[in-house]
C-alpha cells in the first residue's frame, strides 16, 4: 500500500473514531435523560398512588359520617320512613 493510501485510510479511521466518540457522548446523554424521565415517572406514579389513597380515605370518612348522621336522624325521629 502506498503512503497516500495509508494516509487516506488513517484519515478515515480518525474520522470514524471521532464519530464514535460523538455517538458515545450522545448515548451517555440519552442514558442520563432516560434516567431522569424514569425518575420523574416514578414520582408521578407515587403521587397518583397517594391521591388514590387519599380519595379512599375521604370515602371511608364520608361513609362513617353518613352512618352516624343516619343514626342521629333515627334517634331524633327525623329520618324518612323506609320505602
Amino acid at each position: 500500500m502506498n503512503a497516500e493510501a495509508e494516509n487516506l485510510a488513517l484519515e478515515h479511521l480518525r474520522a470514524i473514531r471521532a464519530d464514535m466518540g460523538a455517538v458515545r457522548d450522545d448515548m451517555r446523554d440519552l442514558r442520563r435523560r432516560v434516567s431522569s424521565v424514569e425518575r420523574h415517572l416514578a414520582n408521578v406514579q407515587r403521587e397518583i398512588a397517594n391521591v388514590h389513597t387519599d380519595v379512599a380515605n375521604v370515602h371511608q370518612r364520608l361513609d362513617t359520617h353518613g352512618d352516624r348522621l343516619e343514626r342521629i336522624e333515627r334517634r331524633l325521629g327525623l329520618a324518612d320512613a323506609p320505602a
